[in-house]
């Protein structure tokens, strides 16, 4: 695997003292952050809501890592769930930047080549090793370097809905990226990752700073019955 792993008792404290640093650092005047989805993301914004400075975000302009390709307000939208978390803050933020499947993955590529590097994208980890929307088989996996963002879909079925995504090339060009990965049902795809399991699309990604905030129920082998 690349990166460090940061063992958490809190993940979604960890994650903001990660962002806290990345938005303190950052090489101008404002922070771009992607976001992401799921449980473990969901608790990690509602967190990093309460505990920014109110001021911060007016200077943060946030984009999606992937995208469920479905309206942005279905039960099943990441730019819903950052919303949902985020509550009253969303409002404030600079600029949004949502990916719009209706449109395919060529505009929101050209938006991230248009602007500097993304100073931070937050990552997830699901059960079968996949991060982003880059899944196991998927053709996004082949992405060429020169891609940032494609459409993508799991060939196995496992993961509902058609994607868009950012490729490996698309997170590396990052300034910084953050995994967060909590619970034992995230054990085993954590060990594949730890491993370098080649068939693991997330023990492949890499970034100049990539560090894993990682709880130990998803780090250590769970007990024996």
């Amino acid at each position: 695997m690349n990166g460090e792993i940061l063992l958490a008792e809190d993940v979604p404290s960890s994650f903001v003292d990660v962002v806290r640093e990345a938005f303190t650092t950052r090489p101008g005047p404002v922070f771009a952050l992607a976001l992401s989805g799921g449980d473990t993301a969901r608790r990690c914004y509602e967190h990093l809501a309460a505990a920014l400075p109110a001021p911060w975000w007016t200077d943060i302009e946030l984009f999606w890592g992937d995208e469920r390709c479905v309206p942005l307000d279905d039960a099943d939208s990441n730019h819903a769930l950052a919303r949902e978390a985020l509550g009253p803050v969303f409002a404030t933020v600079r600029s949004v930047h949502p990916m719009d499947c209706s449109v395919g993955a060529d505009p929101y590529d050209t938006l991230l080549r248009s602007r500097p590097a993304l100073d931070l994208v937050h990552l997830g980890l699901g059960p079968d090793a996949h991060t982003a929307s880059l899944f196991p088989g998927s053709p996004a996996l082949h992405a060429p370097a020169a891609r940032l963002v494609v459409d993508n879909e799991d060939p196995h079925g496992t993961n509902p809905h058609r994607r868009m995504t950012l490729t490996y090339a698309g997170i590396a060009r990052a300034r910084s990226v953050v995994v967060t990965v909590e619970g034992a049902a995230k054990h085993e795809a954590m060990t594949r990752v730890i491993a370098g399991d080649p068939t693991a699309p997330a023990a492949r990604i890499d970034a100049d700073s990539l560090v894993w905030i990682v709880d130990r129920h998803a780090l250590d082998a769970p007990s024996p019955r």
